[in-house]
């Protein structure tokens, strides 16, 4: 005779909280301890390789590059948290009034949600940035207006299919007001397909900071981001790879390990998943 059967968590979810917990360790221990400065100069040891004293080698300035890329996990991350948050927040309330009321709110704000999406992402980030200026508010505030409509129109999407339950029926017939209804029917059954757009948004936005980054536009340097440390590595391909190595894996990783935890995510929060 075998025992109960012991659920087991999928294999996505196991590799995802495995990549996570890894940043997140990453951010919480170089809160409190880096082997070096991560901004400190070190002219005596430029483009040093990996070795005791440096474990992922130094750049061309001689700066550890796993000091560089601790602190690039956290800027990175911060910014990527702000703007999912923003857009999330945001978009949510958008969504909710023009799926909810419908008429000419609806079809004002998809308007100018269509015509945000009618620009790409990047390119959109790009223009505000240039006028906003470069900097860590400047870059979510742009990756949240690009982002925005996507999590509205799956807002909207979710609410048009709820406001026409019998709940949402029988709460108008008792005289609820518009505002309970969307508060205490809509908005808690709107969530699930939000939490799981907020983790795959989580690694849009970090593959977008690296690129803007990389292009020159992103975090301001001396300060470290992923991004900005692949575009220093260019000129060193060949001479010190692992310049690129490093925040190339942790750029991979991020995104991987989130998106594994989305996917996971989504097959519990799917009421026609097997159990």
């Amino acid at each position: 005779m075998t025992g109960p059967a012991i659920h087991r968590l999928p294999l996505n979810a196991i590799l995802g909280t495995a990549l996570v917990g890894l940043l997140v360790a990453a951010i919480l221990i170089g809160l409190f301890w880096m082997p070096y400065g991560p901004i400190a100069i070190d002219l005596d040891h430029p483009l040093a390789p990996p070795s005791w004293a440096h474990w992922f080698g130094t750049d061309q300035f001689g700066r550890d590059v796993l000091s560089r890329a601790m602190l690039g996990a956290r800027i990175s991350t911060s910014i990527a948290l702000g703007t999912v948050v923003v857009a999330i927040s945001t978009g949510t309330c958008v969504g909710l009034i023009t799926g909810f009321l419908r008429g000419w709110t609806d079809r004002l704000l998809m308007a100018a949600s269509d015509a945000i999406l009618a620009f790409p992402g990047i390119l959109l980030a790009l223009a505000l940035i240039a006028v906003l200026g470069s900097s860590r508010s400047s870059i979510i505030l742009a990756l949240s207006i690009a982002y925005l409509p996507s999590v509205a129109r799956v807002v909207r999407s979710a609410v048009l299919s709820i406001r026409e339950r019998e709940y949402i029926e029988a709460s108008r017939v008792a005289g609820d007001g518009t505002i309970y209804i969307v508060l205490r029917h809509v908005l808690p059954n709107a969530l699930p397909p939000v939490v799981v757009l907020a983790t795959s948004l989580f690694g849009w936005v970090v593959l977008a900071e690296s690129a803007l980054s990389f292009l020159g536009v992103g975090v301001p340097p001396p300060a470290p981001s992923w991004g900005n440390m692949l575009s220093d590595a260019r000129p060193y391909m060949e001479a010190a790879n692992w310049l690129s190595i490093v925040p190339g894996f942790c750029i991979m990783g991020t995104v991987l390990g989130v998106n594994l935890l989305g996917d996971a995510l989504r097959d519990w929060l799917d009421p026609r998943g097997e159990t």
